[in-house]
């Protein structure tokens, strides 16, 4: 699992942590969501361009993460429910440790979106089949879950935004460069750092 950031070090010193791939496809995901919300039926052909790109991305990503680099792989970051449940807590009461790959939640938001994302493109697909076509039932479906990804995408900003601001840095960077800045001990990045937060 991705352990906290570690105190050993020299303060501010740039780690690489989100490879190539990670970045890639987190924000190709990212654009192909927008493009499908942003067309309707009005423009039918963007927005079924867009949706099996977000489904090529998701089917990418997973594959990546299985057999990707240490912070890209789901063994990496993906924690058990009950640590999870006890980082969620602390970020209740504002003692969460800093992590410099994905902390807890972050780790089952990336599931859940990319879940979301998955139902959402193949219900849509289903709709153009023959066998599915004007079926209103999974019409219905497939909007409810759009709107589930919806929502899942505010509490991802949300949590970025909060992460930012509690550990005081800039998590959109990061997703950009793929690095991070380690942290002055003895503060939340208290602990041992692990493969998954070396990089190369």
């Amino acid at each position: 699992m991705t352990a906290p950031a570690t105190p050993h070090g020299p303060p501010g010193d740039r780690l690489r942590i989100w490879d190539r791939p990670v970045r890639l496809l987190h924000w190709l995901l990212a654009a192909s969501v927008a493009a499908s919300w942003c067309t309707d039926e009005s423009r039918l052909t963007v927005h079924l361009v867009a949706g099996y790109a977000a489904l090529a991305v998701v089917a990418a990503r997973l594959a990546w993460g299985v057999a990707g680099g240490a912070t890209a792989r789901f063994s990496g970051f993906v924690q058990r429910p009950a640590a999870t449940w006890r980082y969620a807590r602390q970020v209740w009461r504002g003692t969460e440790p800093r992590y410099l790959g994905h902390n807890p939640l972050g780790g089952w938001m990336v599931l859940a979106l990319l879940g979301g994302v998955a139902a959402t493109g193949i219900t849509g697909w289903l709709y153009t089949t023959d066998a599915f076509w004007g079926l209103a039932w999974l019409d219905r479906l497939h909007r409810g879950l759009a709107w589930t990804v919806l929502g899942l995408v505010a509490l991802h900003l949300g949590g970025v935004a909060v992460t930012s601001l509690r550990h005081r840095e800039n998590l959109v960077r990061a997703m950009v460069t793929g690095r991070k800045t380690r942290g002055e001990p003895p503060a939340a990045d208290a602990g041992r750092i692990g493969p998954d937060d070396r990089g190369p």
